[in-house]
């Protein structure tokens, strides 16, 4: 476990789990072990600091003790932990102004993989959902096969969208509201086990945390963050999934919903996302492709099946096709990591993505993310 993981940690703890303030404390001092070294001058470099939070910010004993028994319960659990600034925490995420500073993960599936999208709705699904559900997932996967499915594991929709993407082949990530020393419900721990196998489970709370009501709110953030795009299937005129459909919006991620019977209660919620535009309707796992701009998966799956050898690229430049060789690695960096990895300063790295765009190799979105066209 390295330190700053260990610090980032302490630093959860000491703030009370206000995430927002640990978040701006972090970025402010550049690490949180950069914060613990400097706790007792800590006014000095991070303006605006309260006398209150420069007080706390000098005591970090009960959280480094806490800190160092949740890695016992990691090693014997064989949870891992990501802090905010490594390579394999979600970087989808990792642009959201109330990112967790540690995220603890048991499983095999990469959180940064090319496409990502979250399916969530309503517990009390009804056979129309878990229709929708079933023939979605099995077309999207005849269409593009290398997508994460993300969902939140409770009863109804959560569920059967992590089933059915296990049945299709999908890997699926279950985000939950409580530590990785649980399950809840209890009754999905079959599931959840056969998640870690296929996928993963995800958590920012660490173990001996329950799943209390706050807890679910904080966890729709996360859902909404790793994903491209968020999918409410049943919904009723509140509930926890308009709530993550709000946030996505937030973070400028495409919110999409499927339209129900007019007057059904657990219809209700998806029909008025879509009339007052807090969504987009679709009816089919094709109308999500095409709005997506997904097709050149559908292309390059029908070249495969017709045994049709393609090249994907034109002629590319030497950086150019260092660029392309990064994003084939890990699809969706952003320039400055880029930068970092291709070691290509961001002056002459901005040109050489232009060129790549005027190309169709690559697609620029929002924060500076660059998607490669496969």
């Amino acid at each position: 476990m390295n330190q700053e993981i260990f610090y980032a940690m302490a630093l959860t703890r000491l703030t009370n789990f206000n995430f927002q303030q640990a978040l701006e404390l972090y970025r402010a001092a550049g690490s949180a072990q950069n914060l613990y070294e400097h706790r007792n001058e800590i006014g000095d470099i991070i303006e605006g600091c309260t006398p209150r939070l420069i007080e706390a910010l000098k005591d970090w004993g009960d959280a480094m003790k806490r800190a160092e028994t949740e890695m016992k319960y990691m090693e014997e659990l064989r949870i891992q932990a990501f802090s905010l600034m490594d390579d394999d925490y979600p970087q989808r995420l990792q642009e959201c102004p109330d990112a967790p500073l540690v995220l603890y993960y048991k499983g095999h599936a990469d959180l940064n993989q090319q496409k990502i999208i979250s399916i969530v709705g309503t517990r009390h699904m009804t056979r129309y959902g878990e229709d929708i559900i079933r023939k979605f997932v099995r077309e999207l996967h005849e269409m593009c096969p290398q997508v994460l499915i993300v969902s939140g594991l409770a009863y109804g929709v959560d569920v059967c969208a992590h089933k059915q993407a296990l049945e299709q082949g999908y890997d699926t990530l279950a985000v939950l509201a409580h530590g990785l020393d649980q399950i809840y419900p209890y009754h999905h721990r079959d599931v959840a086990a056969k998640i870690v196998e296929h996928g993963g489970l995800l958590t920012e709370f660490m173990t001996l945390t329950n799943a209390d009501k706050p807890n679910f709110v904080r966890r729709n953030r996360i859902v909404a963050g790793c994903s491209d795009a968020t999918i409410v299937i049943e919904s009723a005129s509140k509930g926890g999934s308009l709530i993550t459909a709000e946030i996505a919006q937030s973070y400028d991620r495409a919110v999409f919903a499927f339209p129900g019977n007019i007057g059904l209660p657990y219809s209700e919620g998806c029909n008025h996302l879509i009339r007052d535009n807090g969504a987009a309707l679709i009816t089919s796992a094709e109308d999500f492709v095409n709005a997506m701009g997904w097709q050149h998966d559908v292309i390059r799956q029908q070249a495969l099946a017709e045994g049709i050898e393609r090249q994907l690229f034109p002629d590319l430049s030497d950086d150019e096709q260092k660029i392309v060789s990064l994003l084939q690695q890990t699809n969706d960096l952003q320039l400055n990591i880029l930068s970092v990895k291709s070691g290509i300063s961001i002056g002459q790295l901005t040109a050489i993505l232009f060129q790549l765009e005027m190309k169709g190799v690559v697609k620029p979105f929002a924060g500076g993310m660059y998607h490669l066209l496969m």
